[in-house]
């Protein structure tokens, strides 16, 4: 199935968009996106992450043209589409909640958009049998929507936006009314089929594992704004604030004191054990910095004779064991990979913690 239009180099461009919602109520007004300004290129995969009201689910729908921006501007590989109306934006959707027709079959639910295109009757077929093909789903053409399983009536959402061979594709939350393994199926067959056809994708979730195992880019939101922009790995490794740190992935933060610095990098004390971190931003010599220490930045050891600390909880989840130490007046988070390999400690037992420098990250307070 083709998806680039006249081998141009598709790019979406939101330019300093905004959008204002008058208040409930009528008193004064909720700014949902501020001023976000962001590139996605031809056959990226980019996804919108945050918390419950950060902005991003606006933000799709401002470039869905389901509502209309406040301020700024939005440009596909360089037209301004900002006041278009979404059947004149050469994109599709693919909601939450399917909006498959009840009383249509899988067939005519993704036929639907060719008939409003007025397709010839041999055109659709073609169309429609292809992406019933590409997606699995040759022998359901015939069956209702309440004849599928989730995941199929899912697949069938994505057919139905596929046919349209959209210059962007734009994901709404997709798989959370699916269980978790489905879910992990489903994250799969999405990554897969994105990267076969390279089409242009925004994808909206809270998940942060959904955007991890889908994205080239994260965008984090928090407050309608752009909190930090970059790949999983960057997102993860280097975070840029305590806000995202926390939201992506698991962290224990401890707070401590540049003792010295040099070439960005600080020295300090953690747990007791003294050593020298890269760290964000421009601190100086004695400013308090917050350091992010991942599960799997600490190690536990039979030796309590250095800091010694207090397994409160062990959590055999089969891969791994996940701890919750007690240390001082902190409790600390770590995960242990591949259990078989090692010593599983007991609650109540007293074990001593190792720290990895390379998987600390320092954050300035």
């Amino acid at each position: 199935m083709a998806v680039s239009h006249n081998g141009a180099a598709d790019s979406l461009l939101l330019n300093k968009i905004s959008k204002i919602f008058p208040a409930r109520g009528g008193g004064g007004e909720v700014t949902a996106v501020n001023s976000v300004s962001l590139t996605i290129q031809q056959g990226e995969f980019l996804t919108l992450l945050g918390p419950s009201g950060c902005g991003k689910t606006t933000t799709l729908r401002l470039v869905a043209g389901f509502e209309l921006p406040s301020a700024g501007q939005i440009l596909l590989d360089g037209k301004d589409i900002t006041n278009q109306p979404p059947n004149k934006r050469d994109m599709a959707m693919v909601f939450q909640s399917y909006a498959l027709f009840p009383h249509m079959t899988v067939f005519d639910n993704i036929a639907y958009g060719l008939h409003i295109r007025k397709l010839s009757r041999s055109e659709i077929k073609t169309k429609v049998e292809s992406t019933l093909d590409l997606m699995g789903l040759r022998n359901l053409g015939e069956r209702r929507p309440n004849e599928l399983s989730g995941g199929q009536q899912q697949r069938v959402a994505l057919a139905r936006s596929l046919v349209m061979e959209p210059r962007v594709l734009l994901f709404d939350e997709p798989l959370s009314n699916l269980d978790a393994k489905l879910r992990v199926q489903m994250r799969s067959e999405i990554h897969a089929l994105q990267r076969r056809l390279s089409i242009t994708s925004v994808y909206v979730t809270h998940d942060q594992i959904e955007a991890m195992a889908l994205s080239d880019r994260i965008v984090v939101m928090n407050q309608g704004q752009i909190e930090q922009m970059g790949t999983p790995d960057e997102i993860y490794r280097r975070p840029v604030s305590r806000f995202v740190a926390d939201f992506i992935g698991r962290a224990n933060f401890q707070e401590t004191r540049a003792e010295a610095m040099m070439n960005g990098e600080a020295t300090v004390t953690l747990l007791g054990q003294k050593m020298t971190i890269s760290v964000a931003g421009s601190p100086k010599a004695g400013d308090t910095l917050v350091a992010v220490l991942r599960p799997e930045a600490l190690k536990l050891r039979a030796d309590s004779s250095l800091q010694p600390a207090l397994v409160e909880q062990a959590m055999y989840l089969g891969s791994e064991v996940e701890y919750r130490v007690r240390i001082n007046n902190d409790t600390l988070v770590v995960v242990e990979n591949d259990p078989r390999a090692s010593h599983i400690f007991a609650e109540g037992e007293t074990v001593g913690i190792d720290l990895i420098p390379e998987a600390i990250h320092l954050l300035p307070k």
